[in-house]
């Protein structure tokens, strides 16, 4: 079969980091003959992990909707609907993008919580300690530490291991995507990352955990899935829980299970009419 004749595959990163993060995906995909379509968030576009760290203030003042927007803008322009992937906070934004009915399939990779889904662990909490404890910067681009790195991605590794990632990948934050993400939580009618969770025409969605998921644990994911079962939709909303995955479902060793999972899980429920998202 062509490349033209799969389905396009639209991955989103995630929160501290650039679209190569998804390169392991993106290459297994391609192979396979999906074109895969991985743009950066405003502000970080094409650029290298160097030069964001370098000048981050392209990242300032940018929120979720923004990001949202920006990706939406991306898909319209494509001949068909996409299969939609996303990573932490990539995961918010792509179900924001299911909202908008944009994909014919979603999985969310370990995926922060929509506005309404309350369930907020310890470890998801310590994650957003350092740009959550100071409220003024809230449209500041924090630098990401080794020390926080290794907890929120490294934590199946040993320190010099994780510190060797964060140099190949870890980028400032966008302050004010955290700030919104959490206050949304309790909002879930007028949070930024409002959802309609009883939609009954959105395509099926993957949610996918990591047992010891530092970021998103699956007490999380467990939580989404059931906020989307309970409000009544017919809609398809399914969870996979895999032993031993850090919140570096995309990297760590053994992902290539889960992202034929995922892909494989993707195409089979994708909508039978691909038609153009406009």
């Amino acid at each position: 079969m062509s490349t033209t004749a799969k389905t396009p595959i639209v991955l989103i990163h995630g929160l501290w980091m650039t679209p190569t993060s998804w390169d392991t995906w993106a290459e297994r995909f391609r192979a396979q003959g999906h074109e895969v379509i991985v743009p950066g968030w405003p502000g970080i576009d094409d650029r290298t992990v160097a030069d964001i760290r370098r000048d981050p203030s392209a990242l300032k003042g940018i929120g979720l909707k923004q990001i949202t927007d920006h990706y939406e803008r991306i898909i319209r322009a494509l001949p068909v609907k996409p299969i939609i992937m996303g990573h932490s906070f990539g995961g918010v934004i792509t179900q924001m993008l299911a909202d908008r009915g944009l994909g014919v399939a979603y999985v969310g990779v370990a995926p922060g919580q929509t506005a309404g889904v309350t369930a907020l662990p310890l470890s998801t909490l310590w994650t957003g300690a350092p740009i959550l404890s100071n409220p003024f910067g809230r449209n500041g681009a924090k630098p990401l530490s080794k020390r926080h790195f290794h907890f929120t991605f490294g934590n199946d590794l040993p320190r010099a291991a994780s510190d060797a990632l964060w140099e190949e990948y870890a980028v400032n934050s966008y302050n004010r995507v955290f700030f919104e993400g959490v206050t949304s939580v309790l909002d879930e009618k007028g949070g930024v990352t409002h959802v309609d969770y009883a939609r009954t025409d959105r395509a099926p969605l993957l949610l996918i955990a990591g047992e010891i998921d530092h970021v998103v644990p699956p007490t999380i994911v467990r939580a989404i899935e059931k906020k989307y079962r309970s409000s009544g939709s017919p809609a398809i909303v399914e969870r996979k829980e895999y032993a031993g995955r850090t919140h570096r479902l995309v990297s760590q060793d053994g992902w290539e299970q889960i992202a034929d999972d995922a892909l494989g899980w993707a195409v089979s429920h994708a909508t039978a009419s691909a038609t153009p998202a406009a």
